[in-house]
């Protein structure tokens, strides 16, 4: 435990996993909460956030689990009240929600489009729409939104709908960043390039042939020649969530090991 966020309250939006498997989310509430805060674990699911929540308070850190639908306003604002009336005050606001169905503009109608869109940036747009209000009146909040590398470069995949959505949702941060900058409000994005998570088992490991091929393609698309973990992603998030990162606003952070930086095929 260290004191970089002690007895701050962060709200983490998509902070379950598959089973006590790690996910960026999962692994972002606990990053917070080892550096002190208390975390409101949030997901669809209530038994993920909950599973989230006990691995918390095993370690001895503080956290409350609430079930909350990032696609439903009535019950994004509950979530925002009920934290508040648990513990007088939030400081943080993570999102972490989103989907990335497979398919380029032939493969997705209108519906699934529209879908990946209010998953994927209208979640940014109802957890700010509640929790800004709260950070207006104490002069102080900080948003980390948790986009991808996707956001400014193609992956290799065919997910249309989604590298628009996280091109949005970089943007929406630089606005909240600016817009509530003289109220001490910041607002910070994470860009997280190949990172080994249980959905990269789940999604796409069935197009390389096998999990082994699957893992040595995506450490050598990387300048260092291996993955990242959730535990990155989540650190650069405690980050910009914290004082050290005071004077960072409307950036877009890539954790990816160099990837962006690279020339395809020469990295």
């Amino acid at each position: 435990m260290t004191e970089r966020l002690k007895d701050r309250v962060a709200l983490v939006y998509g902070a379950g996993g598959p089973g006590q498997e790690l996910s960026n989310g999962r692994a972002a509430a606990i990053a917070y909460a080892r550096a002190g805060a208390i975390v409101v674990c949030l997901d669809r699911q209530a038994d993920t956030a909950e599973e989230t929540a006990r691995q918390i308070t095993d370690e001895g850190g503080r956290a409350l689990a609430l079930a909350a639908d990032v696609t439903d306003t009535e019950q994004v604002n509950q979530s925002v009240e009920q934290a508040l009336q648990a513990l007088g005050r939030i400081d943080i606001l993570h999102n972490n929600v989103g989907i990335a169905p497979a398919g380029g503009p032939l493969e997705t109608d209108d519906a699934a489009f529209a879908r990946v869109m209010d998953i994927n940036v209208g979640s940014v747009h109802r957890t700010a729409r509640a929790v800004l209000p709260h950070f207006i009146e104490q002069g102080k909040g900080a948003i980390v939104n948790i986009s991808s590398l996707s956001a400014v470069r193609w992956s290799g995949y065919s997910y249309f709908a989604y590298y628009a959505s996280k091109a949005a949702m970089n943007q929406a941060t630089v606005a909240l960043a600016l817009q509530y900058a003289a109220q001490g409000i910041r607002a910070n994005a994470v860009m997280p390039g190949v990172i080994d998570t249980p959905l990269v088992y789940q999604q796409i490991s069935a197009q390389y042939g096998s999990v082994e091929t699957m893992r040595q393609a995506r450490q050598n698309a990387v300048p260092m020649k291996r993955t990242g973990t959730p535990w990155d992603v989540a650190n650069a998030a405690v980050f910009l969530a914290s004082d050290q990162a005071g004077f960072i606003n409307g950036v877009c952070l890539p954790v990816d090991g160099g990837h962006s930086c690279a020339i395809p095929g020469l990295a």
